[in-house]
């Protein structure tokens, strides 16, 4: 069994070795706009959604294979609703058929004060690695798959988008040629819809800078590529919530890519935090649009 910092370089590893190769990053979503596929990758059986690093995960095991399908549950967990797992096809290796996800759990420990001689119990968060497989992976699943059709009716409209973006309240001023959120005076500069080339481009901007909107509201701190990373990712979480398709313009990308990929090889906790820091700007962006019924699961479940 991998320590846990073995875990952490092993999923670290596979995130550089995607950015490396070019392409879209593992953070944007590849679920599909269709109602059935809106929203963050679930698990089938709780419903509780996951989280933070595990979410790039599921995204980078749902594009290798073309999964579309959201909705992702443990072998035991699907033989206990009657479904069987897929045998492992001959092309993929062992160990690489079903996606490593990760649990962190609390653990208590008695420390012995050598001073006093008094005993105390410390508690710590121990990461523990599961398998999970896609629907699309499962037979007798198709109730979480998503149907297969192309009809324009079944695109989703962006009020979703609309009607998230407006609940924030925050000042968001319409015009001119750039985008920015100015924490000195906490208001969104951000070129009007029709100047976009694509509507996917707004809502991604939108929610980018509504991610740095959110930096002071949820005390973070971080240097400037750390916080472009974490509005990156958490702008793709927000898009993928509410299914608007995402962006493929991967220029803003590209002039941090090789800062964060240095960061990446340098701590293998980098992209953890960044990851759960975007998580948590998400929620906080998504919150004043969410019915109180439809608040977070508690983190330390991550839908396993």
């Amino acid at each position: 069994m991998p320590t846990q910092t073995e875990l952490r370089r092993q999923i670290t590893d596979s995130i550089i070795a995607s950015l490396e190769k070019g392409g879209i990053p593992p953070w944007r979503m590849g679920w599909s706009v269709h109602p059935a596929g809106r929203g963050m990758p679930a698990n089938a059986v709780t419903g509780r959604k996951y989280n933070g690093i595990n979410v790039l995960l599921l995204q980078l095991h749902a594009r290798r294979f073309g999964f579309t399908s959201r909705y992702f549950a443990t072998f035991n967990q699907w033989r206990d609703r009657g479904c069987a797992v897929k045998p492992r096809p001959a092309g993929v290796e062992s160990g690489q058929w079903g996606c490593h996800v990760v649990l962190y759990k609390p653990v208590e420990k008695t420390e012995t004060d050598e001073a006093t001689g008094e005993s105390k119990e410390i508690k710590f968060p121990m990461m523990r690695s599961f398998v999970v497989f896609s629907a699309d992976q499962v037979r007798g699943a198709e109730k979480w798959q998503v149907p297969d059709t192309s009809d324009a009716e079944h695109f989703p409209g962006y009020e979703p988008a609309e009607t998230a973006i407006k609940a924030t309240e925050a000042d968001i001023r319409f015009g001119g040629n750039r985008a920015f959120y100015s924490p000195a005076h906490d208001y969104i500069q951000c070129p009007p819809k029709g100047q976009f080339i694509d509507i996917k481009e707004y809502y991604g901007t939108l929610f980018h800078e509504l991610a740095h909107w959110s930096e002071s509201r949820l005390n973070w701190k971080g240097d400037y590529p750390s916080g472009e990373l974490r509005a990156e990712i958490a702008a793709a979480f927000a898009s993928a919530e509410l299914g608007v398709p995402q962006s493929d313009d991967l220029t803003n990308v590209n002039a941090y890519l090789k800062s964060w990929l240095s960061a990446l090889k340098d701590d293998p906790r980098y992209i953890f935090t960044a990851s759960a820091a975007a998580s948590r700007a998400a929620d906080h962006i998504l919150s004043f649009s969410r019915p109180m019924e439809a608040a977070e699961e508690p983190r330390e479940a991550l839908a396993v």
